[in-house]
């Protein structure tokens, strides 16, 4: 009888949980194949300009994801700031459009974004000369392994409003969130079966190479300065770029822009 009982229970716990899961997917179809309401799609009009350059087919893909990134992950204000619609409907869009074409590469890690009104200070805890020390480095975003990401809402706003100077904060934070699904942030985020990582590290690491002997040249480079700091800020800068700058980076750095077309299965040059 016993036996009976403990079959009938783990039966049940089975369908319970199988049927919790199948909900859960169909909550999640119906929110990916859903348009955003119209509230929704007015902030993206008036605060994303780049959506209305995207085909039809990545628009709507988008759409779906800024939906689930809306209903999955938690936004806290920091400082007092109260937390819009604006503010998650913005940074949700930016955020979205690195994965609108990797439906494989959810921030399934990441549960929450905290904002602030502007830029924040940072602490860093460390070690030099075998003393203790702290440093406050003044940041307009972080993005933490697993999450958090924590980005300034002013900056969070003009990067996606300016979508042309390479510089966008929540490219950048969420770039370093998909280059952690390794595990690692190292400038090699997971890449798919059809990419070739020694394509990918030797183009990165050319690359890479250029920007550094531009610098210490004094010649321009289309990549950020700061993307000479680590692979894992290089690739995080480069993604800036891909999305912002995409023809002068393919001009610049023509196989780098093909790794990152193929990563990101986008071709942003041909959206202008």
């Amino acid at each position: 009888m016993l036996n009976v009982i403990i079959i009938v229970l783990i039966a049940a716990a089975g369908l319970f949980i199988g049927g919790r899961w199948a909900l859960e997917r169909r909550r999640r179809e119906t929110l990916l194949s859903s348009p955003l309401s119209p509230a929704h799609a007015r902030i993206v009009a008036k605060r994303v300009p780049v959506y209305a350059k995207l085909p039809a087919d990545l628009r709507a893909r988008l759409d779906g994801l800024i939906n689930r990134f809306l209903a999955e992950k938690k936004f806290f204000g920091a400082e007092g700031l109260e937390i819009t619609d604006d503010m998650r409907v913005t940074i949700a869009a930016q955020a979205c459009l690195l994965i609108v074409n990797k439906p494989n590469r959810w921030y399934s890690t990441l549960r929450t974004i905290h904002v602030y009104p502007a830029a924040f200070k940072s602490r860093i805890v460390g070690v030099e000369d075998h003393a203790h020390t702290e440093k406050y480095p003044v940041r307009s975003g972080e993005s933490w392994a697993k999450g958090p990401v924590v980005l300034a809402w002013d900056h969070a706003a003009y990067g996606a409003f300016i979508p042309h100077d390479g510089n966008n904060v929540v490219l950048h934070e969420f770039a370093h969130q998909l280059d952690e699904q390794t595990g690692v942030t190292d400038g090699a985020p997971l890449l798919d079966k059809d990419q070739s990582a020694s394509d990918w590290a030797r183009a990165f690491r050319a690359a890479f190479r250029r920007l550094h002997d531009d610098l210490a040249a004094g010649r321009d480079n289309v990549l950020n300065p700061y993307g000479a700091t680590s692979p894992a800020e290089f690739f995080a800068v480069a993604t800036e770029a891909f999305f912002e700058r995409p023809q002068e980076l393919r001009a610049a750095e023509t196989e780098l822009y093909r790794e990152l077309a193929a990563y990101y299965r986008l071709d942003p040059a041909a959206w202008d």
